[in-house]
């Protein structure tokens, strides 16, 4: 089972010691258009360089760098001539492995502190303010730059909060330029990646497409090949991007697996073969699905029965396939799939992190697969998969639809899935979806799962007597890449006329409540 998706691009490697703020920095690198990869702590300097990367940046972590069995900084980085920056934890580190001393202060700085820039000359900081406000986390602090490093910044429990050795091309700072409470933060990261680093801002959605048509091409060649498409913007982006590469050769599969939001067959057949003129065959599996989830409680065994039924009727409709295209003698050599890099990273592929859940197509495929994968934008974050379909042209309907899961309903559904429960939740959901566009505030919401507690019941009043009905859940959120994400606070006017309809016009529901919780420590599904 193999999988070409990977750029042409050298990467900036962020080096990941731990730090919940990792993924953000390779968000932000990219957002200077320059493409980043996270790697673990643990891989060694010899497989870092077999990446050849164009520059190194060393992340935070919650350790102190004299703590038994804390990661370190092999000083063989830094000999290698590979520009590196070092942020927090890895800016202590980096001291520390280039005989710099880092002590405790006794003076912890967590949150907002004033910086102040001691050396007006800094290539960091050129052009800002010599007094600035960052974002601080840290008990540890260097008291001594390595040899050839000039001081850059200070603050009050930081004697040494910045320095850089421009001839060396490497630099650090005891803050992190990532989160958005830095006021100059992603000037500072820019300054590192272009003046310091000399990396050109080449990582753009048009360079993505070219990269990734050129790949495709090479993996595929002139055979078969065979897309799931469910709707959402990552299968129809991954799709729009493989027809660009390989025109007919590409048909696109729609498995109905019963488990759909109200209205999503429909408009899979109708707007997005009109889109795109790519070929569409769309298969009804919705009593094999069912049957096979009959009595399926457990979150992690509804995701990979779902993914491995999918999987077979992939294979079905590939023999299908060949024979209406009258490819006598061929096969589908390859399925394409919408991964993208948080899917990676939440089923344990991204850096060496624990699996928090199995995506079905990542954690969930069987081992038998007869396909290769075709996964051109496992690479991705969902606002940079956007960008793409914009920019090959795909209506903005398409591109800015809330993610949508591919097991569907199911794990939308808490305990087990059945017909009348399905049907029950996409009543509400429809309405929660038509209620949200009429306000106006489907961009400004990420993803709005609406939840059914199967097993769970309450008591109420309805229609002047007492009624034992499901509470629906409501689980709008705000996020930019779905590694993190906060709840919307949505007006009070919107609640309170979700709450009536729902209570009013779906039956068995006589209670809607709205889930609070951040990503961490809750996820954005339920299951």
């Amino acid at each position: 089972m193999t999988s070409v998706s990977t750029p042409s691009h050298r990467p900036v490697l962020v080096v990941d010691f731990g730090a919940q703020y990792a993924q953000l920095i390779a968000r932000r690198v990219r957002e200077a258009h320059v493409y980043s990869e996270v790697v673990p702590s643990t891989m060694s300097v010899a497989d870092m360089l077999a990446k050849d990367p164009v520059a190194v940046i060393l992340s935070g972590g919650p350790s102190s760098v004299y703590s038994d069995g804390a990661p370190q900084v092999d000083p063989a980085l830094f000999g290698a001539g590979v520009p590196t920056f070092g942020i927090c934890y890895g800016f202590q580190a980096m001291a520390l492995a280039l005989g710099g001393e880092v002590a405790r202060t006794g003076l912890s700085e967590f949150g907002g502190t004033a910086l102040t820039i001691t050396n007006p000359d800094s290539a960091l900081f050129a052009g800002t303010p010599l007094t600035q406000t960052v974002w601080m986390s840290h008990g540890d602090a260097v008291h001594r730059a390595p040899e050839g490093f000039s001081v850059t910044a200070v603050t009050e429990g930081a004697p040494v909060a910045g320095f850089e050795d421009i001839s060396r091309r490497l630099a650090g700072v005891q803050f992190h330029p990532e989160v958005v409470h830095s006021e100059h933060g992603q000037r500072v990261l820019e300054h590192f990646l272009y003046d310091i680093a000399g990396i050109e801002p080449t990582w753009t959605a048009s360079s993505v497409i070219d990269e990734q048509v050129a790949l495709i091409r090479a993996q595929v060649g002139d055979k078969l090949v065979i897309c799931g498409l469910s709707g959402g913007v990552d299968s129809a982006v991954a799709a729009a991007l493989v027809h660009r590469a390989v025109g007919d050769n590409l048909t696109c599969v729609f498995v109905d697996h019963g488990l759909l939001r109200k209205g999503e067959r429909e408009q899979v057949e109708n707007d997005y073969v009109a889109a795109t003129g790519i070929k569409l065959k769309v298969v009804d599996a919705s009593e094999r699905f069912l049957a096979e989830l009959d009595g399926v409680i457990d979150p992690e065994e509804k995701r990979k029965t779902i993914g491995r039924l999918f999987i077979r009727i992939f294979e079905a409709a590939a023999l299908e396939v060949v024979a209406e295209a009258g490819a006598h003698g061929q096969q589908v050599e390859f399925l394409v799939q919408g991964t993208l890099y948080p899917d990676v990273v939440e089923s344990g592929g991204g850096t060496g992190t624990a699996n928090i859940k199995s995506h079905h197509n990542v954690g969930g495929l069987p081992d038998d697969l007869a396909f290769a994968l075709v996964e051109p934008l496992r690479a991705l974050f969902k606002d940079e998969v956007r960008a793409v379909g914009a920019e090959l042209g795909l209506p903005p309907a398409m591109v800015w639809r809330h993610p949508f899961p591919g097991p569907g309903l199911a794990i939308r559904i808490v305990g087990a899935v059945s017909r009348e429960r399905l049907e029950l939740l996409r009543e509400a959901d429809a309405i929660v979806r038509e209620e949200v566009t009429a306000a106006g505030l489907d961009r400004s919401i990420w993803q709005f799962p609406v939840v059914l507690l199967a097993d769970v019941r309450s008591v109420g009043v309805q229609g002047d007597g007492r009624s034992y009905g499901h509470p629906i859940v409501l689980r709008p959120v705000s996020s930019e890449d779905a590694m993190t994400a906060d709840w919307s606070r949505l007006p009070y006017d919107l609640l309170a006329k979700i709450s009536t309809r729902i209570t009013n016009e779906v039956r068995e529901v006589n209670r809607v409540v709205l889930d609070i919780t951040s990503k961490p420590p809750g996820t954005i599904e339920w299951e």
